[in-house]
């Protein structure tokens, strides 16, 4: 299939602002060095004669990728030209960074009790089809690792490696990760968080950790990533991950995994705009768009010709690592509000009588052991409860000030006061409420909710190994034509820049291959 032709800055999880596709050797400018991509060309004596050329520039090698007869190097700027001329090279390039997809979403009610379905299960139609031959099938995911013990993972048919230095294949310090993995395969256990695309432990699932807390990996982790997926034998391979800087080797790996028969998936970027993101720009590769509850484009979702599928990708809930998710609740009187907590929030509960803060720009003795009830606007939300916290206050709610409920951020900074955020109409009702007792409470979960291509990019993978359970002669492009030729087509008429096709579709996939054959 011939590909389509033709990144918002993420804040990481809620820890930090990561500016996609910035190039490493700017970041290293100061110091002289960068890290780079060597291709040697054919033949041991080029390859040792290329890593004496390497050793004799003051280059220090990172990573080494002899599968494909190259190297990361940790390099002198000024050495890029002189080996670029050696006889024993075939290519010097930059080992830039690629980037996680994701943002924290604290927005929606957070599932209280028994086992929840995402919305994005039924969107994709995962509730239609059975995962019974799904052991045929294996995904890898390449991502920050998995919390392998989790209640809701714990079971599936998992194997990996650890690309960095940050514990093991089996953890997750970035979080990431786990959200995907419970996207593709949340168990389906009673009364327990939530229900993945594939839950009933039967699909074979490979982890390729290449990202640590930071969230950033350079390109050549990527790779190595990609050629672990290779050896695993997988079939499927999915990307939540990607930079607006493409890279001559990993396209070459890319076009050698299409070649063995495997079906790659990646996010098209969160950068709200027109630009591609790699590798889900490169031909091999399918791009995935977001969609939100109401099938419409994510503001975020980065829109272009490259586009094929798109997956649910706005407030997304799925698995984090045990107790590193937050849930919020507030009750006034007897009176229950849907809130989100503020992330930065430290988890507790406090309760006390319900106080008018007005925007919490000024200074009020008043509010001293009560709960500040704060408008939004003019002032940041981390000085609104610093300056509730300051007065005395014990929790904080903030309304909007405009329809809807919001997400917000502390943006780091401490505090020791539990604090959420309310709709306007909610605010408006609890300003006749002033006076009663106010509980307000921020808990730690298992679960959370993210945005993010990458959020939608598992929706997509996971339908694949679903349906290609069912049609294992099926070659990979032909998944895809018909992935493709199924889809939920949204947006005007036929494929699209915002949508691709559409919404990935598992019935109707199926019962189209059923009907038609294979890549029709």
């Amino acid at each position: 299939m011939a590909k389509l032709t033709g990144l918002r800055a993420t804040a990481l999880l809620g820890m930090s602002t990561l500016l996609l596709g910035a190039s490493l050797v700017s970041n290293a400018a100061d110091t002289g060095r960068g890290r780079y991509i060597v291709e040697f060309k054919p033949g041991s004596a080029a390859e040792a004669g290329a890593r004496s050329a390497i050793s004799g520039a003051g280059g220090r090698v990172m990573l080494d990728l002899a599968e494909v007869s190259a190297v990361s190097v940790d390099l002198p700027h000024k050495a890029v030209a002189l080996l670029q001329r050696s006889g024993h090279i075939e290519s010097v390039s930059e080992d830039s960074p690629r980037y996680m997809y994701a943002l924290v979403d604290p927005s929606g009610p957070p599932y209280q009790l028994g086992q929840g379905v995402p919305y994005g299960i039924k969107a994709v139609q995962a509730d239609k089809l059975t995962d019974a031959f799904d052991a045929n099938r294996k995904i890898c995911i390449i991502d920050s690792g998995i919390d392998a013990v989790h209640e809701d993972l714990a079971g599936n048919v998992l194997s990996g490696e650890n690309l960095t230095t940050s514990g093991t294949w089996d953890t997750d310090e970035a979080h990431h990760g786990t959200h995907v993995a419970g996207t593709i395969a949340a168990v389906d256990n009673p009364n327990v968080g939530v229900v993945g695309i594939n839950p009933h432990k039967k699909l074979n699932i490979q982890i390729e950790k290449v990202f640590d807390a930071s969230g950033s990996a350079p390109t050549s982790t990527i790779i190595k990533a990609m050629l672990g997926c290779m050896r695993a034998k997988a079939n499927i391979v999915t990307m939540s991950l990607g930079s607006s800087v493409s890279n001559a080797l990993e396209a070459k790996v890319v076009t050698l995994m299409a070649k063995r028969n495997m079906l790659l998936i990646a996010a098209a970027g969160n950068a709200g705009n027109n630009t591609l993101s790699f590798p889900a720009a490169y031909p091999e590769v399918v791009s995935v768009a977001a969609v939100d509850i109401n099938n419409a484009h994510a503001s975020f979702s980065q829109f272009n010709a490259d586009v094929e599928l798109s997956g649910p990708g706005v407030s997304v809930y799925s698995t984090v690592p045990m107790g590193t998710g937050t849930t919020a609740s507030l009750t006034v009187g007897a009176t229950p509000f849907s809130v989100n907590g503020l992330v930065g929030s430290p988890v507790l509960s406090r309760t006390g009588a319900l106080y008018n803060y007005g925007t919490g720009e000024v200074s009020d003795p008043g509010v001293a052991g009560k709960v500040c009830l704060i408008q939004r606007g003019n002032i940041s939300f981390a000085d609104k409860v610093t300056h509730c916290q300051n007065d005395g206050g014990i929790a904080a709610v903030i309304y909007n000030n405009a329809p809807g409920n919001f997400s917000g951020t502390l943006n780091g900074a401490v505090t020791t006061i539990p604090s959420v955020s309310a709709s306007d109409t909610d605010g408006a009702t609890m300003l006749g409420m002033l006076g009663q007792s106010a509980t307000v409470a921020v808990s730690a979960s298992n679960y959370a909710f993210f945005d993010g291509t990458s959020m939608a990019t598992p929706h997509v993978s996971g339908v694949a190994a679903e349906v290609w359970s069912y049609f294992p002669l099926c070659t990979a492009a032909q998944i895809r034509i018909s992935l493709d030729n199924s889809a939920l087509d949204l947006g005007p008429a036929g494929r699209d820049d915002n949508f691709g096709f559409g919404l990935v579709q598992a019935k109707a996939a199926f019962d189209r291959i059923q009907a038609l054959g294979c890549g029709v």
